[in-house]
């Protein structure tokens, strides 16, 4: 999450496990990348940034920059942290409703996020309003993140993760957060994102009535 992905304090796998050395290293070159990507293009804009900028700026090859993040629109929307919710998720209280429970955990990690990278989110968050392939790709990532929630959620159920309801139900919550970062954007980011957040899942939550 993003907010698309959210940060976590402590990285952690699915299984709610630190991570070892190799991959919590594998996190710091994430970030190094991301945060010399970020520097570039509140210097420069993001179309003029490129991806051999970005590596020399990171210290790092152009191919180390592919091989963690496939296309330049990943770098601004995606992270390493999605297990870290899948593993909040797990932790939820057995008798939470499936958006109860998916509300505690996107309303941490949004919080989370703002409390420790604002700037870095509210560049994102304007990214997407401003370049039509950011906006895309958020998307596709959005997707995959639905998909990982979707097991905790399915497994909690008595469902397959492919299930389509538990598959509705994530991906619902997923695309109101997804609106909920646009409006924020859209409207000057005066509001607070947590706030709206909540009021797209209190929509959900009424069964979609105005």
């Amino acid at each position: 999450m993003t907010p698309m992905a959210a940060t976590a304090r402590t990285p952690l796998d699915q299984h709610g496990r630190q991570l070892g050395l190799r991959e919590r290293k594998k996190i710091r070159t994430r970030i190094a990348i991301r945060k010399a990507a970020y520097r570039l293009i509140c210097e420069q804009g993001y179309e003029a940034t490129t991806v051999e900028q970005i590596a020399a700026a990171a210290e790092v090859s152009p191919s180390t920059v592919f091989r963690y993040f496939p296309a330049k629109e990943d770098i601004v929307l995606t992270d390493a942290y999605d297990p870290a919710m899948v593993a909040a998720l797990r932790a939820r209280p057995a008798d939470e409703t499936p958006i109860a429970s998916l509300r505690a955990v996107l309303t941490e990690a949004v919080a989370s996020t703002a409390e420790l990278e604002p700037e870095e989110l509210r560049l994102q968050a304007r990214l997407m309003t401003e370049v039509p392939a950011l906006r895309a790709r958020m998307t596709e990532t959005l997707a995959e993140t639905s998909h990982a929630l979707a097991a905790p959620i399915a497994d909690r159920a008595g469902r397959a993760s492919d299930d389509l309801e538990v598959r509705v139900v994530t991906a619902a919550v997923t695309g109101a957060l997804r609106e909920a970062v646009l409006y924020w954007a859209e409207h000057g980011q005066k509001d607070d994102l947590v706030g709206l957040v909540d009021r797209t899942l209190d929509a959900l939550e009424r069964g979609l009535r105005l």
